[in-house]
């Protein structure tokens, strides 16, 4: 079972893309997704990150907009959070793992939106950066609820830029042109990863 690795700068169409290979059948792990559970009601996380920041904790989960705003600036506090939560986010992608392995999967994909700032690139047999011009990357975030240019900004400064993002890549998903371009851009990889001659960046 092949793993390959989906990020993507905010704003550079990542989501989308790792739905077009759902699309195509792969199992996709969503790492945002987990930490929503994990934050949620009952969640394994809700506990250890209350304990660092309480203002956080609401009716029995955590809210993640007062979460981020206790947190984007500060270092210091973006590392405790990180230390408390990212060790869960791994045993769920392991379990996750073990289903996929399980129900035979020859290819799951990791849709992970820090991947390269958390070291996560080691161990993967393949690395899918989506990307997208500057002007387009913030004309999609800035419309987004919620967004203003500074905290983009803020954003910004904590992810790899796209450039060395790109040159980390197997392969680059280019999301400004539409969806179908796109689409026939995630078919040729996974058509390309299933041949037999391709070589995975893992160490065998």
């Amino acid at each position: 079972m092949k793993l390959i690795g989906l990020t993507g700068s905010i704003g550079m169409g990542k989501s989308t893309t790792a739905g077009m290979f759902a699309e195509l059948g792969l199992p996709v792990y969503d790492a945002d997704a987990a930490v929503h559970r994990l934050y949620a009601p009952g969640g394994a996380a809700v506990a250890p990150v209350a304990a660092l920041f309480p203002d956080a904790l609401d009716q029995g989960g955590i809210d993640r907009r007062r979460l981020s705003a206790r947190v984007l600036g500060d270092d210091g506090a973006m590392r405790a959070l990180e230390a408390a939560v990212h060790p869960l986010v791994a045993a769920d992608r392991v379990a996750f793992f073990a289903q996929a392995q399980e129900s035979g999967a020859d290819l799951v994909v990791l849709d992970v939106p820090l991947l390269f700032e958390t070291g996560g690139a080691a161990g993967l047999d393949a690395i899918v950066v989506a990307t997208a011009p500057p002007d387009v990357q913030r004309a999609r975030v800035l419309a987004r609820p919620d967004m203003d240019s500074a905290k983009f900004e803020a954003i910004l400064a904590r992810q790899t830029p796209d450039a060395e993002k790109r040159a980390g890549a197997d392969f680059l998903v280019e999301t400004a042109a539409g969806l179908a371009p796109a689409r026939a851009q995630v078919r040729s990889i996974v058509e390309t990863l299933r041949q037999p001659g391709w070589i995975s960046r893992r160490p065998r």
